[in-house]
């Protein structure tokens, strides 16, 4: 059956009885995405092109001819047993969440089974709690504290826990470690709410240090440049970014990986994701990678000179950054993972200390989940993951 752009249109829930499920082309995918007020990047169709060590494809919920959901669906195939993979579904899919989910993930289930899954890994773009920097710096300074789970008081979702609470009656996993970080997508993000508010209202947000810290980079002279993804300035953010990699032990990506990001998520639209640059007379002291889909910007990735720390390049790139999405209309400014810990023993409250100084909020999600399709081959696999990880 065929049908148009027009055909689509922001999410809804299907009129009656479960919708179908079925394979959609790259097109219908795109405009489907380009119909939502917000998208995780992770579930643009550019995406499977990115992930080329995974086969992706793009799948479509339907209520009669209309296409009312849409996601992204990453296959993982199994060593030693090529026809079955794990079907990956990152922040995604794009469907109501708000009503019945098993009318939305039964037949998904049914098609991936039928074409070869032996287990779904997704991760709902659904919120549980909610935390206010003032909350969050209470608790890192309060000894008794050791966790966001432990503050007394947060925003709690009523559809974040109903989702929760579905997923697990019906059979699904959670995947989610209690620190907050694993294989997958963090649980935990900060983000910086943008709707209705002006540069100086989010400066004013700010906490003192942050403040002190984008007017130190403007009086140092520190200028920050946009750029689409050239190959010279991919280049030059790459050598820095493999330079962080070394000095925080993390195993940095290929430049390769960052040229195939620029030029699928480009393609898709040419505001998609910017490459920021932060020079000091003529040094590269930091860089940023932004991307936007629709009313949400994404702090995906940075780098930092040792040297030169003082002039604060990282501030003036994250100004920049939050600048442009509140000026592209974006509703939030999101910079993504943190851990859940809060001790001040702990390697990571550094990060959530940084983030907390934007004035934004703690966000926890419902996580990542898995449904055995196979449980014999979901359990060999999940061993056989564990085991990568000693």
């Amino acid at each position: 059956m065929s049908y148009s752009a027009s055909d689509s249109g922001p999410v809804r829930t299907p009129a009656a009885g479960n919708p179908v499920v079925r394979p959609i082309s790259g097109a219908e995918h795109l405009a489907f995405v380009r119909a939502q007020r917000s998208v995780s990047f992770l579930q643009t169709p550019a995406w499977g092109r990115v992930k080329t060590e995974w086969r992706s494809e793009s799948l479509g919920w339907f209520d009669g001819r209309r296409l009312i959901g849409a996601g992204l669906v990453l296959h993982r195939p199994v060593p030693r047993l090529d026809r079955c993979t794990l079907a990956y579904l990152p922040e995604g899919p794009v469907i109501d969440w708000s009503g019945e989910i098993g009318a939305w993930l039964d037949p998904l289930a049914a098609y991936l089974k039928a074409h070869g899954a032996f287990a779904i890994r997704l991760g709902p773009p659904v919120v549980t709690h909610t935390w206010s920097t003032a909350q969050v710096k209470a608790g890192i300074t309060d000894p008794a504290v050791r966790r966001l789970t432990e503050l007394p008081g947060p925003w709690v979702d009523p559809v974040g826990a109903r989702v929760s609470e579905s997923l697990r009656d019906a059979g699904w996993l959670p995947q989610h470690p209690r620190d907050g970080f694993g294989v997958g997508h963090p649980q935990f993000k900060y983000e910086v709410p943008l709707a209705g508010r002006t540069e100086d209202e989010l400066l004013g947000g700010m906490n003192q240090q942050w403040r002190r810290n984008i007017k130190k980079a403007a009086r140092e002279g520190v200028e920050v440049t946009a750029d689409d993804g050239t190959p010279e300035a991919l280049k030059a953010f790459h050598d820095l970014y493999v330079h962080t990699a070394e000095r925080d032990r993390f195993t940095p990506r290929p430049l390769h990986y960052f040229e195939t990001m620029f030029a699928a998520l480009n393609s898709e639209d040419p505001q998609r994701i910017t490459l920021y640059l932060a020079h000091h007379r003529g040094d590269l002291v930091a860089a940023t990678i932004l991307v936007r889909v629709g009313t949400h910007a994404v702090y995906a990735y940075g780098a930092s000179a040792t040297a030169k720390r003082e002039v604060r390049g990282s501030h003036a790139c994250q100004w920049a950054m939050i600048r442009e999405a509140l000026a592209t209309g974006c509703d939030v400014y999101d910079l993504r993972g943190i851990t859940p810990t809060l001790g001040p023993d702990d390697p990571h409250v550094g990060l959530v200390r940084f983030k907390a100084g934007t004035g934004g909020r703690a966000v926890r999600y419902v996580g990542e989940w898995d449904l055995p399709l196979r449980p014999l081959v979901h359990r060999a696999f999940d061993l056989y993951m564990r085991r990568r990880s000693v």
